[in-house]
């Protein structure tokens, strides 16, 4: 039987390829609905201020949230990485305070701290086999009191200006923090889909034995992927607080969760084998439009933990169905 160009066409675009689209795109359309809402209800959401106001917001939880895509990638999750920011943070702090001529030592410590606390949570999941809910639950716990040791349970006040330019520095209009951003989400999205590094954290979150098989050292591969995600997680502690030029150890409180709702919003599964990092930047400017936009409307915090609740639901929902769908 000969299908005309015509049927073809009638076959492509039928009921079932919208729907197939609609599930494929579900979160960009949702985030065209909050933005054409938020714009309707307020003149002052679509300004430029405001746009660059959420780019700003959305920068430190970017770094922590493509830390957490690797992660999550494995089929593992870091619980530790609000502390981490906090204890970075902290040693960005004193730091800077120590050593107010050559504050790039702040950054540089900041990022080591971070880096080895995901080097133990890494160590403890690949090597001694600690499920990383676990590994990582106690290093959430030991960074946030290690964090209230550094400053003797009080804020690090008086730091040099100097380290408040680190975050509030300009390049093009844009903050550092939102061209790391900008540097983090192009770079590990094309790592992710151009190299054989991103392949492998693909293969041994989908099936860990077989990656095993196949050569992969799992190992390492979770060991890298928890010691990033700590690295990141310096980054940004640093870049938090330099933005406030002033170093608290409840700096970072629950932006784990955050970062986590960023990466299954975006479409990944905490399953691990599946997800993207532009899902995850999709997701993550989804709830940082939202936030926004409920401040602008003056809705109560309480109401905004509600919606995005309901949206962390949603998308595990539709991600669920639209797996039973593909099998």
């Amino acid at each position: 039987m000969t299908i005309t160009p015509v049927a073809d066409t009638t076959q492509r675009f039928s009921g079932k390829w919208f729907q197939d689209m609609a599930i494929r795109y579900a979160m960009v359309l949702v985030l065209i609905v909050v933005i054409a809402f938020f714009a309707y209800r307020s003149a002052r959401f679509g300004t430029v201020d405001n746009v660059t106001t959420i780019l700003i917001a959305a920068a430190p939880f970017a770094l922590i949230a493509l830390g957490q895509t690797l992660v999550i990638l494995t089929g593992g999750i870091d619980l530790s990485v609000g502390s981490v920011i906090a204890v970075s943070a902290m040693t960005g702090a004193l730091t800077a305070k120590t050593f107010p001529d050559q504050i790039w030592l702040a950054v540089v410590a900041a990022v080591i701290v971070g880096f080895l606390a995901g080097s133990i949570n890494g160590f403890v999941v690949s090597v001694m086999n600690v499920p990383p809910f676990i590994a990582t639950l106690g290093m959430l716990t030991l960074a946030s009191g290690v964090a209230y040791v550094i400053g003797n349970g009080a804020p690090i006040n008086g730091l040099p200006t100097e380290f408040g330019a680190i975050a509030n520095t300009q390049v093009l209009g844009l903050t550092i923090p939102v061209i790391l951003m900008i540097i983090g989400i192009i770079g590990f999205g094309v790592m992710m889909r151009r190299t054989a590094y991103g392949l492998r954290i693909y293969a041994v979150g989908g099936n860990r034995l077989a990656a095993e098989i196949a050569g992969v050292k799992t190992g390492r591969v979770l060991f890298s992927v928890y010691a990033i995600s700590g690295a990141l997680a310096g980054l940004s502690g640093v870049m938090l607080a330099s933005r406030v030029i002033s170093g608290a150890p409840t700096l970072g409180s629950g932006y784990e969760l955050d970062a986590i709702a960023a990466v299954v919003i975006g479409g990944a599964s905490l399953m691990g084998g599946r997800g993207t990092v532009w899902g995850t930047a999709l997701g993550l400017l989804l709830i940082q439009t939202l936030n926004n936009g409920l401040d602008i409307l003056t809705v109560p915090a309480y109401w905004q933990n509600v919606i995005k609740g309901v949206l962390i639901v949603a998308a595990v929902a539709v991600d669920v169905w639209a797996s039973k769908r593909r099998a």
